[in-house]
């Protein structure tokens, strides 16, 4: 069985999530504990507790998603005797799942992880007024449809496939009235749903570049190391492992495409026939299944999933 670990992106958080593998582990809470220690409040508070809306913030929801999958890694480890060298051939993450996917291969260190996405998500936040962008989501077209109505609505604006996730789901996003117009296109070119998502900001276009340098700027101050395992890189849906590669494809992915079904489709051709997705909930894996039906595909985030691990491995 060869095993990819992928890591989910915003979208994926709740309150409460992680909770239940910090009560039952020491090593999940002093994941938590570092990833308070390095933005200098206690963001486990708002995971755990909420309110929902401040978990949701992009400021906040970032850094907490990469810590609940940290701390289901450092359990894996502890108790089920993970060793990602050993046991995985790849690392993948969905958007910001990818900074989890590195600290978990250890190419960043958690406390780096949590403080570039904490700059990250205030930087995406920051970089388009209010109301001034969109996302859509755009089910039961191909990527090249979608990317061919986004050209088509775009005209002087920016309209642009954001997120390729497979099983015929496409995100677009840019100017409100570009992805306005792109989602009244769709409806008439055979779309089965085509809708506004409810989104604080215009992810993975040309509108982010501002966060882009953001990120340039904030990366070049962090020591990032080849990870023990090769990641399969949002932006080009093939396993990198130079840290200068991994750098400069964390700036492209902020106004690039999150290329999710080439990166799993790469996966499975490669031969994992086992993807664990780790952390808060079940997109990935439900993405998956469509993606490479013939591989299996399971969630690790609760300590009954980590005993079913320890059973299954």
């Amino acid at each position: 069985m060869t095993v990819a670990f992928v890591f989910p992106g915003q979208g994926s958080q709740a309150v409460g999530m992680g909770k239940a593998l910090a009560d039952a582990s020491a090593s999940a809470r002093q994941v938590f504990d570092e990833v308070d220690a390095a933005l200098g409040e206690r963001l486990s508070e708002t995971i755990w507790n909420g309110p929902q809306e401040t978990l949701t913030l992009t400021q906040n929801a970032q850094p907490a998603l990469m810590a609940v999958s940290l701390a289901a890694i450092r359990v894996l480890e502890a108790e089920a005797g993970l060793k990602l060298d050993r046991d995985a051939a790849f690392v993948a993450g969905h958007s910001l799942g990818e900074y989890s996917a590195l600290a978990a291969a250890r190419a960043l260190t958690i406390a780096d992880a949590a403080r570039l996405l904490r700059i990250r998500g205030r930087a995406m936040q920051k970089a388009v007024p209010v109301g001034a962008g969109a996302m859509a989501a755009l089910i039961g077209l191909d990527y090249e449809a979608a990317k061919a109505i986004a050209t088509e609505a775009a005209g002087a604006q920016v309209c642009a496939a954001a997120n390729d996730n497979g099983g015929e789901q496409v995100v677009l996003s840019g100017d409100k009235a570009a992805v306005e117009r792109a989602v009244d296109i769709a409806k008439t070119r055979g779309a089965k749903r085509a809708m506004l998502l409810p989104v604080s900001a215009p992810f993975h276009c040309a509108l982010m570049q501002p966060a882009a340098d953001a990120m340039a700027e904030a990366l070049a101050k962090v020591s990032v190391k080849p990870p023990c395992v090769p990641l399969v890189a949002n932006v080009v849906a093939q396993p990198i492992s130079d840290p200068a590669t991994i750098v400069r494809s964390l700036v492209e992915q902020v106004t690039g495409t999150v290329r999710w079904r080439e990166s799993v489709a790469y996966m499975a051709q490669a031969g994992v026939t086992a993807f664990y997705e780790v952390g808060a909930g079940k997109v990935l894996t439900g993405l998956i299944k469509r993606i490479a039906p013939a591989a299996n595909a399971s969630t690790i985030g609760t300590p009954d999933n980590v005993i079913w691990y320890k059973a299954v491995r």
